[in-house]
């Protein structure tokens, strides 16, 4: 049996838990592959929202198994908070929630490393939510890191201290680095370990080599956005791991000839979380008109998004790069109301127009060069079916789906798992 992909095409915060929650009844196992508690899957059903950061986004379901893979990093305290907030839905967790042996773990100090790292860059910053995601990633790299499987070993206390210690050396270094918090981190750390070990803790990557050859329907979800990806994203200004395609296949152990669809999540304008470029971010009432609507605010980090027109070059780039067969727009809702709309077609550079996403965007030469189309009044929020679509926004699905050459097969109109519609 193939395994299906699901991912965010912008700089994250494009919807993905939402449309995650809608397919699962689709699927049997929903298997996270890369990214750690700096993701924020918002998920809204029954008059309840619910954010979630290291659990996938099918632990509503009552069907589905749901898996943390290896190639995302673990916050235990983060995760038993998690855990602590579905307490509430009775969820059954030694039959719906595994986590892989590789995963790697975020500890105290890794948290403390991405405070000090940041705070020493000053206007460099590049906007990380402080949770000791990029630290962890560097030492898996490095090869020192500490996976879910250690903490049953008999060296475990040993690894922890040595890594600890290193840590601390490294801190030594940067200037008014705080270490005095250690203590209390290191309490509420080792109690959520303690918590961990009761969980149902895998190989992973055989347990889906399994599913596979039983013919289970796989569903892998993809965190943060493909142009945060670390190879292909607006770097530096981009997280640690690899959020595109080719991470559903690092972040599980699922080979490439294994995927079948890829599903791609776009919003219908475009929002940015912290630091880095960002060719159409608006500045006026329209941008403003935009967040306020649009609710854009960071589910992890609670900052305001920066919010701009919807990027085509930079949109085509994403698509290129996973090879995307289906579209999920959402968050068309909030575009009600506006006279005009407007949609980033090519780059005017130095080098002269540019209709793909160059090496540097950073540059202030470059500027976008847009095309209008005609706004819609109509509240789109109460819709159930496309023959209910007002004409200039049918007239905008068409649009973009002509210029992706990429069909769009789900349109949301709003957050709530209802607010979902077919084409």
């Amino acid at each position: 049996m193939t395994v299906d992909l699901l991912l965010g095409l912008q700089w994250g915060d494009e919807g993905k838990g939402k449309i995650v929650d809608v397919l699962t009844s689709s699927y049997d196992i929903i298997a996270r592959f890369q990214g750690g508690p700096n993701a924020g899957h918002t998920l809204e059903f029954e008059g309840n929202k619910h954010v979630l950061h290291t659990i996938p986004s099918g632990i509503f379901h009552p069907k589905a198994v749901n898996l943390i893979g290896n190639g995302v990093v673990i916050d235990p305290v983060i995760f038993m908070k998690e855990i602590k907030n579905l307490a509430p839905y009775n969820i059954n967790f030694d039959e719906k929630l595994l986590i892989s042996k590789k995963a790697h773990l975020i500890l105290p100090t890794h948290r403390l490393l991405d405070a000090a790292s940041e705070a020493s860059k000053g206007k460099s910053k590049i906007g990380s939510t402080l949770k000791g995601i990029g630290p962890t990633y560097m030492d898996k790299t490095g090869r020192n890191g500490i996976r879910v499987g250690d903490i049953f070993a008999s060296n475990w206390e040993e690894k922890y201290q040595k890594l600890t210690h290193k840590h601390l050396e490294i801190l030594k270094n940067f200037e008014g680095a705080e270490a005095d918090q250690l203590e209390t981190l290191e309490r509420e750390f080792l109690e959520s370990i303690d918590a961990l070990r009761t969980f149902k803790i895998v190989d992973s990557e055989h347990y889906l080599h399994q599913a596979q050859k039983a013919g289970k329907k796989i569903l892998a979800e993809g965190a943060q956005g493909s142009l945060l990806d670390v190879d292909f994203g607006t770097y530096p200004f981009v997280t640690s791991s690899t959020t595109t395609a080719a991470g559903a296949c690092t972040g599980l152990g699922v080979a490439p000839n294994k995927i079948k669809e890829v599903f791609g999540i776009f919003k219908a304008y475009t929002t940015r979380v912290g630091s880095g470029p960002f060719p159409t971010e608006l500045f006026d009432e329209d941008g403003a008109t935009m967040g306020r609507v649009g609710n854009e605010f960071g589910a992890t980090t609670g900052r305001s998004r920066r919010c701009g027109w919807l990027d085509l070059v930079a949109l085509k780039y994403a698509i290129k790069i996973n090879g995307v067969t289906q579209l999920m727009m959402m968050k068309g809702d909030v575009l009600s109301g506006f006279s005009k709309i407007k949609v980033c077609t090519a780059y005017q550079t130095a080098q002269g127009v540019q209709d793909y996403l160059p090496y540097d965007i950073t540059s202030d030469d470059i500027q976008p060069l847009y095309e209008e189309l005609e706004g819609w009044e109509e509240d789109l929020t109460q819709l159930t079916t496309v023959d209910q679509f007002p004409k200039n926004f049918l007239d905008y699905i068409d649009y973009l789906e002509k210029a992706l050459e990429t069909p769009i097969k789900i349109v949301s109109v709003g957050p709530d798992r209802a607010q979902t519609i077919y084409r």
